[in-house]
């Protein structure tokens, strides 16, 4: 495994831009629709060698930032949303999908201000995914490719995530830690493959995260993650939860199994249940556990569990775990930088947690904000559009979705 953070120069195989090259990207893997438009076009000024890394310094990075603009036009989504303590079923996702699907793209090519015969591409979500969803954004696209004459390319959108996070971000060749509501990975990349070091062995963290927030009635929107995420932060009690990791591997299913019995403990308070005097007490009259696991420090009638004390424990327990793997992985392939991408990726604690981590290792962490972090149409577009910069299109009668594509059986043929 060659060295992640080394710095021998590499020449990108990418072909210098001959002329602005649009791409529409369609995603609907899940319950998030999202359709973009990408623009790679020359840059503004002088001529830039595009090589894919000449070192890690901020002024070769900026250099490579150069060598081609790659400009949003449009990043439009909509997110079917659930009541409270239900999931999303399949068929209904498909459903959601086809009623917003005209004019969530509608609103991506106006915000854009080009039209659809102007795009040189339409990349769409291949796989991994919802069965069902994921046909309705792959039908579209191969309608459009045919009413337009514009080519298609089918993209693994777990490589979507990858590139967009390193396009927002210019981070170097980073571990990437891939945490969303289907998938959980910690990725290293080497010889045109994104190499997969360790994942989740039954549920991934998103799924997790989500599962248990119907547990405790939490509601969906905007999502249950971020829900979590909110109420953890008045959380003031770590709860012992199992913690999975088996070598560069985690496992999540018995650490939600035991966080789902906490809340039929005798001391579990739901919502509605939190006395007041718990809400008015401060931080530092907080109950502390000891080492025989008894509580010190608190009243009788303050020995209880809150749901809030879950979020705040379910965090805790499976983001130390993440950062566990991931430095892992860092220290094997000598990488300083991680770089977080998926829907969980949005979370302030775990980033937090991984900058900790990564600073004790002089490295830093990459994250982008809710706008590319969560399912959407852009991240597509742009590993669309560095597969057909590459000669890739595919063909109308292989367009077909698949819910299991592994991020490591795609051919990143764009990458030295």
């Amino acid at each position: 495994m060659a060295n992640a953070s080394g710095s021998k120069k590499k020449i990108s195989p990418l072909p210098r831009l001959t002329k602005p090259l649009l791409c529409l990207g369609i995603e609907g893997s899940a319950n998030k629709l999202g359709c973009g438009i990408i623009s790679h076009a020359l840059p503004s000024s002088g001529p830039e060698s595009e090589s894919e890394s000449e070192s890690s310094t901020a002024g070769k990075a900026k250099a490579k930032a150069r060598a081609t603009k790659v400009t949003v036009l449009s990043n439009v989504r909509h997110t079917y949303i659930t009541p409270p303590g239900e999931g999303f079923l399949p068929s209904d996702t498909a459903r959601h999908h086809r009623e917003w699907v005209v004019r969530v793209i509608q609103e991506a090519v106006r915000k854009a201000g080009v039209r659809m015969e102007d795009l040189d591409c339409i990349a769409f979500t291949k796989g991994p995914g919802m069965g069902t969803p994921l046909q309705v954004g792959a039908l579209v696209a191969r309608t459009l490719s045919q009413l337009h004459n514009i080519p298609l390319i089918g993209v693994n959108h777990c490589v979507g995530h990858i590139e967009m996070g390193r396009q927002i971000t210019s981070s170097h060749n980073p571990i990437v830690l891939y945490v969303s509501g289907g998938n959980t990975q910690v990725i290293a990349y080497s010889q045109q493959r994104y190499r997969i070091f360790g994942e989740t062995l039954d549920i991934a963290i998103g799924n997790c995260l989500d599962r248990f927030a119907r547990v405790i009635g939490l509601r969906n929107d905007p999502s249950p993650g971020y829900n979590i995420e909110q109420e953890a932060r008045k959380g003031r009690r770590l709860v012992p939860l199992p913690y999975g990791t088996k070598g560069m591997d985690i496992t999540l299913a018995g650490l939600l199994s035991a966080a789902e019995t906490y809340t039929s403990d005798p001391r579990y308070r739901s919502w509605d249940q939190v006395p007041s005097s718990w809400h008015s007490k401060s931080k530092s009259q907080q109950i502390k556990p000891s080492t025989d696991g008894t509580e010190q420090g608190g009243e009788i009638d303050e020995d209880i569990i809150t749901p809030y004390d879950m979020c705040f424990s379910l965090q805790e327990t499976t983001f130390a775990m993440l950062v566990e793997i991931t430095e892992r992985a860092m220290a094997h392939v000598g990488a300083r930088d991680v770089l977080i991408v998926g829907g969980v990726g949005c979370n302030l604690r775990l980033q937090e947690m991984m900058a900790i981590m990564s600073s004790e290792r002089g490295g830093r962490v990459f994250a982008t904000d809710e706008s590319f972090c969560i399912d959407n149409g852009i991240m597509i577009a742009q590993a669309g559009l560095l597969a057909f910069r590459m000669g890739q299109t595919t063909p109308i009668e292989k367009t077909s979705v698949t819910q299991r594509f592994r991020t490591d059986a795609v051919h990143v043929t764009w990458r030295a």
